[in-house]
Parts: structure tokens; sequence; C-alpha cells
């Protein structure tokens, strides 16, 4: 794989607060072979004025959508990528990520997705919450089948995939609203071991508006449900039930201090 394309798909609706500094993190990469595809389900705010501004450097279309996930796929439709990954246009890469993405992928070349650390960040890009990063630093050194039944450490926006996955896996599922990206690791994990980088490739951020910072409950209801279609042992699921009450009870401290 020489200089391959990478395809960074963002799925948009009205963050103008932060969809520049998300775009900017790709085009200021040290790594120049991508291609960049914003996928806006009509936001109301100042991000189409925002998408205007970066002439020829972006793809975008802005029009009603079905929600995030409809506009994902509608990303991956239009992708022309060898590698492809999904950044949420609240999130944004950290320097030399996509550099670090395309020399693992050579040097596992029988390896079809990749999975790495992050940073978390507020609305001001502070970071925060750096024992959620350990946690799941720890766990997804032993990322497998069982394990991802349990807990879900893989990192959405420091993840990638070549092409050849999403063909034989096809598209994100549109009837989930939170977890779609946890129902695709664990529909991929059963075939295929992910590259594991101990490098932190994103930040990933949580605000007021965000799905993590305001709708985690619901998260975690849905993230069992999804445990429950691929996974059959009813030690595991119940394991997966007291860790996601441990995080809730975890999160909800951390809310009221």
């Amino acid at each position: 794989m020489d200089n391959p394309l990478i395809s960074i798909i963002v799925p948009s609706y009205n963050q103008g607060n932060y969809i520049r500094k998300t775009i900017d993190s790709i085009l200021t990469q040290s790594y120049k072979n991508v291609e960049i595809i914003v996928m806006d389900g009509g936001s109301g705010d100042q991000t189409i004025g925002i998408l205007q501004s970066y002439g020829n450097e972006i793809q975008w279309i802005s029009e009603n959508d079905r929600g995030q996930t409809h506009a994902i796929n509608k990303g991956i439709l239009k992708a022309k990528g060898e590698i492809i990954s999904y950044l949420n246009s609240d999130d944004y890469f950290l320097d030399g990520a996509l550099q670090k993405v395309v020399e693992a992928f050579e040097e596992n070349p029988n390896l079809y997705w990749l999975t790495a650390d992050y940073i978390i960040v507020d609305a001001n890009e502070k970071p925060i919450q750096s024992a959620v990063i350990w946690y799941k630093r720890f766990f997804r050194k032993f990322l497998s089948f069982p394990l991802l039944s349990v807990l879900n450490p893989v990192i959405q926006p420091s993840t990638f995939l070549r092409k050849e996955i999403i063909s034989e896996l096809g598209f994100f599922r549109e009837d989930l609203h939170y977890t779609m990206d946890y129902d695709y690791w664990m529909r991929a994990i059963q075939n295929h071991q992910p590259i594991l980088l101990d490098t932190a490739l994103s930040a990933f951020r949580i605000h007021i508006q965000s799905k993590g910072g305001s709708r985690y409950r619901e998260q975690f209801k849905e993230e069992i449900y999804v445990a429950e279609q691929y996974c059959k042992s009813k030690l595991l699921l119940s394991l997966h039930r007291i860790h996601n009450w441990i995080i809730i009870m975890f999160y909800s401290f951390m809310k009221s201090h």
C-alpha cells in the first residue's frame, strides 16, 4: 500500500462552534493524500458558511438526513479511499495521526482495522477525565470478542478501517443512535483482530450538547442491546450490565462534583 488515499467522513449537524477545528485538524496533517467528506444534516447555524470557506479543499453536502449514522453511510458511499474513518464534527485529530495510521497499516498488510488511544477534552479543549483514558487504555491491551462483550475500550475517532473490511461488513446500522460504532466493532472482531496503537491519535470532545456528555444512560442501555445481538454468554452479559452500572455511578459522581 503505497501512499494510500484516506477518506475521512465528517457527519455534521449544528456544530458550527467546533467543526472548523475538526476540518483544520485533517488539513494540517503531515500526511496529505486525504479526502474530506462532510455530510451535513441541514444545519441552521454557522456551519454552512464555514464549509463554504474551504472552497475545493473539502467535499460537502448539506441536506436533511435520518441522523448521524445515515450521514456516515452516505459518506461511505462517496468515499474513494483505501483507508476510511469517520470523525464527528466536534472531535479532532492530533498532529501526525494519519502518518502513524498509514505506517501501521503498511507494517501489518494482513490486518484490516486499527484502533489507538485518545485524549478527552472539554468545550475549550482542556484535557479532562484522565481516569477514563487510563481505564480504556488498560483494557484495550486485551481486546477480544469476550472482552468487547463486557465493555468497549475501542476509541471511535481513533479507529480506521480498510475498504476491504467495509466491503465485508457493510454499512453501520441506522437503527442505532448511540452505539453504531460498538456494533461495528462487535462484527469486525469476530473475524479480524485489529492493529493496536498505544499512541493517541484523536481528541474526543465532551460538551453540553454531545451525546457522551448528556445521554450516557441511553447510550449504555443501547450498548447492552447490541451486546445481546452477538454474545450468548449469560455470564459475559451479566458482567456487562454490572460494568455499565459502575460506570454510570462514576459519571453521576463526576457530574455532581
